[in-house]
């Protein structure tokens, strides 16, 4: 699908003055990063990376990815409440990875103490390719859910004045004018003031657990001050204070420096590396407190890659969601082959088949954050060598997503400009809150659009491949 400013891609000279515009933009709307020299220092930044151009977006499909968020929210919480799904589902994926299986052992501990917690806040992003058939006819298929630490909310919230600049400058006023309005970051912050409001303590404070290095803290503050616009006190913790000053008071009530603490949002502890011993144990304190945890660690276990492999399977979405066919078929809709790599003849015949044709498909671990998934040779090699292994079970297949490339142009500081062949990736914000068995709010919150140069197989904007980016739906 064509964009309506292609006559302009090859103007070398309308081009350069509209990524200096642009970038004068980025920079006066705050679609900021910290620079990776000082990824803790604010006073030395630079624009987040984005596409000078928006990118076509069919409508059809946009409207779809919205339409089903909801259904995607329901799914998620049913599958955290599960214990007997999740058990069964990860048994074979916590034999032989750690990481899952130590969030595993906490998720348990925490049940069998029995949960302390209401008010359940749940923010994740469902992320999208459109899949060119053989016919030429896109279709929208799932890549991932997030359910812990979904970024990029806040700055993509900040896209659409900057693409609508560099379209005026262009002299595309009218399609300027096409471009929908987002903020997810309100949206974000919506719920977890709600969630802050039914924990009942008008005193307590929202808890943003952050990393030890912060270059995305733009985004994250896009969404804290949507909170203090509201009135709601904010603070920034690590694991580590939270195991040197973090304790529990009566009713399990959850205290830093002797401040309750309402909401826990996590912007780390999804990756290995996010935790030694000390951490593991701050994890386990918050994890038993009465505050609300976005996510609590079912919901967090809820977005493995074994579990959307297993949502696949005939049958597990309707034992999932009873009585919702509709919501069902809206979900069904939007998936691609996934595989299990279980040991048994059927992990052995498509472990064979990826290892004879592996462009075919994507090997995917347990881990979340960008940068992780295997393909071609390199997936090819990897499945080789643990074939016969228990290994394997720690990963997925999937079916590779191949969408039509388009021409653009990714800004980065410091890199030459240059037109590129890019591929999209769509994500919808879903927001819910349940209390006790009650969902109070289930919304779709914004989305996020990320485009890439197609060499790169994978990785977000974090991870330093894609870049923000805006939909032109048409």
């Amino acid at each position: 699908m064509a964009a309506p400013w292609e006559d302009v891609l090859r103007d070398a000279a309308a081009i350069r003055e509209a990524a200096a515009v642009a970038v004068d933009a980025a920079l006066l709307e705050g679609v900021l990063m910290r620079t990776e020299g000082e990824p803790n220092a604010s006073d030395v930044v630079n624009f987040a990376p984005f596409t000078l151009l928006p990118s076509v977006v069919p409508q059809a499909l946009f409207e779809q990815a919205y339409a089903v968020q909801q259904d995607f929210n329901l799914l998620v919480d049913a599958i955290s409440q599960n214990k007997e799904f999740l058990e069964r589902t990860l048994a074979s994926t916590i034999k032989v990875d750690d990481f899952t299986a130590r969030l595993f052992r906490i998720h348990m501990q925490v049940l069998e103490e029995g949960l302390a917690q209401s008010v359940f806040l749940g923010i994740n992003r469902s992320d999208y390719m459109f899949d060119c058939g053989v016919d030429g006819t896109a279709a929208l298929k799932q890549i991932e859910i997030n359910t812990i630490a979904a970024s990029f909310g806040g700055l993509t919230s900040r896209t659409v004045p900057v693409h609508q600049r560099v379209l005026k400058v262009l002299g595309k006023s009218k399609e300027a004018s096409k471009l929908l309005p987002n903020n997810p970051s309100k949206g974000l912050a919506w719920g977890i003031a709600k969630a802050w409001e039914l924990y009942g303590s008008p005193s307590a404070v929202v808890m943003f657990l952050v990393e030890k290095v912060q270059r995305n803290i733009f985004d994250q503050r896009c969404v804290e001050n949507e909170l203090w616009n509201r009135n709601i006190r904010v603070v920034r913790r690590r694991f580590r204070d939270v195991f040197e000053k973090g304790s529990l008071g009566e009713g399990r009530r959850l205290y830093m420096d002797g401040q309750e603490v309402a909401v826990v949002y996590y912007r780390e502890g999804y990756v290995p590396k996010n935790y030694d011993q000390q951490n593991w144990e701050a994890r386990l304190l918050l994890e038993r407190s009465r505050a609300v945890k976005c996510p609590d660690i079912a919901t967090q276990l809820a977005g493995t890659k074994k579990v959307q492999q297993e949502l696949s399977r005939p049958g597990t979405l309707e034992s999932l969601l009873p009585g919702r066919a509709e919501a069902v078929a809206r979900i069904r809709a939007t998936f691609t082959g996934l595989y299990s790599l279980d040991m048994g003849a059927e992990g052995d015949k498509i472990a064979a088949t990826a290892i004879a044709d592996p462009d075919r498909f994507v090997l995917k671990p347990q881990r979340e954050g960008g940068g992780n998934n295997l393909y071609g040779e390199e997936l090819r090699q990897v499945l080789e060598k643990i074939r016969d292994s228990p290994e394997r079970t720690s990963y997925i297949l999937m079916d590779k997503i191949k969408p039509q490339p388009a021409l653009n142009y990714l800004l980065r500081a410091h890199s030459p400009l240059q037109v590129s062949e890019c591929i999209s990736e769509l994500g919808i914000f879903g927001v819910y809150v349940r209390q006790d068995k009650e969902m109070v709010m289930n919304r779709a919150a914004g989305h996020l659009l990320r485009t890439k140069a197609v060499e790169h197989a994978d990785g977000g904007v974090a991870a330093g491949v894609a870049v923000l980016d805006t939909p032109y739906v048409v």
